[in-house]
């Protein structure tokens, strides 16, 4: 190429492609560099792209010129491209869509509007340092001594202080001019942890998450962006603001499922941390009292440093914990019924945590009952013929809510109950189950004078409506807060001293084999709420677990606090059958309107991913594992199939995943396919 003709240029465009485009310099001549941003045609309209580096002559198509350089945004460093790159490879996604992440979602120069929401970091006093406990202190100078890229455990039962150990680290890391980001699964862990770096550096943190206006996202991705900030704190997204010289990443409850993103992009913000501690080469906390076994495996072979924390602060007591079996023998069914004629007590209820809840707010302490079900019930039934209100759209039953609402938590629909069975025409349509609406209910009548909140996706719309929840908690103008997981994690009440989980046995039998696993995580993650405060030879929390299956593998370890143990009879369980962490998994995703059609493209692509198997000596160690109708097999109007890869090494898998889909100008109009890498539900 002689020096008048235009350079050619690999560009990633904002849009589902699967591979940069080629376009030539822009006509004045602008030397571009990689990582810019610029503005570029692709059809009839002009888009966002970002600059990969230089491109290669394609003689498919006319090479057009970069309309422009987009000279707000800033020119990402390569180590951040890297990752970027590795991102959009290892989660098979289109690398301008990954790129899109990265930018704020309004011009940096649009006019400010005013909010009526609270200031997204309050300017809080700041407080006294608290003495570190000596395990605080041997974790904290032991990870100080790692600077450059290394993998750290904090492996810390549920109140002994990883947050703290967690400022002091960010705390080094601003005093050598280096900037911290904090992750955390979800917005519901925000509020307290953002008050808590507030207290402790001032107007040096900024925040990222959903919850957020457009505008609040734009302030704080630049404030961090051009240094006015130095400490992120943010939810998996957070991942993709690119915050220079970055000395640290947190990665808080790093076992929980809400890292995952389930649509579009579908990473794992824990693991894309851990990659992304590599390309800048910093140190990487993970932090946990109940560690997932993918980072237990890698912490326990020594890929990982692990660090234990066994106590909580000031030698305060773990709770104890009581089993309630509502699976009971005649004699004791017998009683129970008594008791529960006496203080008029509803189905769900029994007697010992009713009388527990009785003292606790004698004693003018707080109490929390937790169940993974919103609405009054889960499901209407029949009981002549067995007719279920199903979700049109979904293949799902519809949850009652109010006297006679029926609503898809899924897609949404409503409709009015029927009193009787819109089938048989005969029988009365009653509620089965109970949710969280009826606990409150129940609850209210139960105890007339205490003040009682909800706490679950249809109660919390917002970040306000979070937060002012909290602040309640925190002084004391809630009495019995009832909740779903939203408030199983992370959160610190002082006054909290009694837990009730009403039923534990809600996700004991999901057709995943995580399920054990995430019953274990919240039993203990929720009974770690109570009695966080409570001094060293004062009666401790009080945790009571309601459940009929007491013997289940996730209660018996979970009641003992023996992650370990439970740990590691759940890896033995899933080693015979190469279930990570032992092996990899890809699934694939194939839905549309028509049945017909998915069937068809399920089909099609099984029998793609046997041919390509038995052709390539490279991918023998994965195993092809259906189609099948998912478990959930219709969902918004979408009939859905899966096929499962199980790859006994991970090697070549996302190469097979590549391979298998092709271009995907094989599938049926209408038919829509996505693969998840390392997928956490299988539903």
């Amino acid at each position: 190429m002689s020096d008048l003709e235009p350079k050619l240029w690999s560009l990633a465009v904002e849009a589902p492609l699967r591979n940069a485009l080629t376009y030539s310099s822009p006509e004045d001549g602008t030397d571009l560099v990689r990582g810019q941003r610029v503005i570029v045609p692709l059809g009839k309209r002009n888009t966002k792209a970002v600059v990969l580096g230089p491109g290669a002559e394609n003689s498919e198509f006319k090479i057009r010129p970069v309309q422009s350089v987009d000279l707000e945004s800033p020119i990402l460093s390569d180590h951040f491209l890297k990752w970027l790159e590795w991102v959009s490879q290892y989660y098979v996604h289109p690398i301008g869509q990954v790129i899109e992440s990265v930018f704020p979602p309004l011009p940096k120069t649009s006019k400010l509007r005013k909010s009526s929401r609270p200031a997204v970091v309050p300017t809080l006093e700041p407080q006294a340092l608290p003495e570190l406990t000596p395990q605080q202190s041997e974790v904290l100078k032991n990870i100080s001594t790692k600077p450059e890229f290394s993998v750290h455990l904090l492996f810390g039962v549920t109140g002994s202080g990883k947050t703290e150990v967690y400022l002091r680290l960010l705390d080094q890391i601003l005093k050598s001019n280096k900037t911290g980001m904090v992750l955390v699964p979800e917005i519901s862990l925000t509020p307290q942890l953002v008050q808590r770096f507030a207290r402790r550096f001032g107007d040096q943190v900024a925040v990222l998450h959903s919850q957020l206006t457009d505008r609040e996202r734009t302030t704080q991705w630049w404030d961090i962006v051009e240094g006015r900030k130095k400490i992120l704190i943010g939810a998996r997204s957070a991942l993709f603001c690119p915050i220079p010289d970055l000395g640290i990443i947190v990665v808080d409850e790093e076992h929980e499922p809400s890292f995952k993103q389930d649509e579009k992009l579908k990473y794992h913000g824990r693991d894309s941390a851990v990659m992304l501690g590599k390309m800048m080469n910093c140190p990487v906390v993970l932090g946990s009292a109940t560690p997932s076994l993918e980072t237990w495996k890698n912490a326990s072979e020594g890929k990982y440093h692990l660090h234990r924390m066994t106590h909580r602060v000031e030698n305060r007591s773990l709770p104890d914990v009581q089993i309630i079996n509502l699976r009971e023998s005649k004699e004791d069914a017998d009683e129970q019924k008594k008791k529960k004629a006496l203080y008029q007590l509803p189905s769900w209820l029994h007697s010992d945590l009713f009388l527990a809840i009785e003292k606790t707010l004698a004693r003018k302490e707080q109490v929390a009952l937790f169940l993974n079900r919103r609405g009054v019930a889960p499901m209407m039934t029949c009981p002549a013929c067995g007719y279920v209100h199903e979700c049109p759209n979904c293949d799902i039953s519809l949850t009652l809510h109010g006297r006679n609402h029926l609503v898809c938590h899924y897609c949404d629909y409503h409709e009015t109950a029927k009193e009787i069975c819109p089938s048989c025409k005969e029988g009365e349509m009653r509620p089965i189950g109970v949710g969280t609406e009826q606990v409150e209910n129940d609850i209210q009548k139960l105890f007339p004078g205490a003040r009682v909140a909800r706490a679950d996706r249809d109660e919390i719309q917002n970040r306000a409506d979070l937060e002012d929840l909290i602040e309640k908690m925190e002084t004391r103008e809630i009495d019995i807060l009832v909740g779903t997981q939203m408030i199983a994690k992370g959160l610190d009440f002082p006054g909290l001293t009694l837990v009730g989980l009403v039923l534990a046995d809600v996700g004991f039998n999901l057709p995943d084999f995580r399920s054990t696993e995430r019953s274990f995580q919240l039993m203990t993650q929720m009974s770690g709420r109570a009695g966080r405060h409570i001094k060293a030879g004062e009666t401790p929390g009080q945790v009571f677990i309601q459940t009929l299956n007491p013997d289940h593998p996730s209660l018996t370890y979970a009641i003992k606090a023996e992650f370990e143990a439970f740990a590691e009879f759940e890896l033995q369980s899933r080693q015979p059958l190469f279930y990570p962490p032992f092996g990899r998994l890809a699934s694939f995703r194939i839905q549309g309107q028509h049945l017909d059609r998915v069937q068809e493209a399920a089909e099609k692509l099984a029998k793609r991913a046997v041919h390509l198997k038995s052709k390539n000596p490279n991918f023998e160690g994965i195993e092809v594992l259906g189609p099948a109708e998912a478990p959930m097999a219709k969902l918004r109007g979408q009939f859905r199939y899966h096929l499962l890869l199980k790859s006994k090494t991970g090697k070549g898998l996302t190469s097979f995943c590549y391979q298998i889909m092709g271009q995907e100008d094989w599938l049926p109009a209408g038919v829509r396919l996505s693969v998840d890498v390392d997928p956490l539900h299988l539903l």
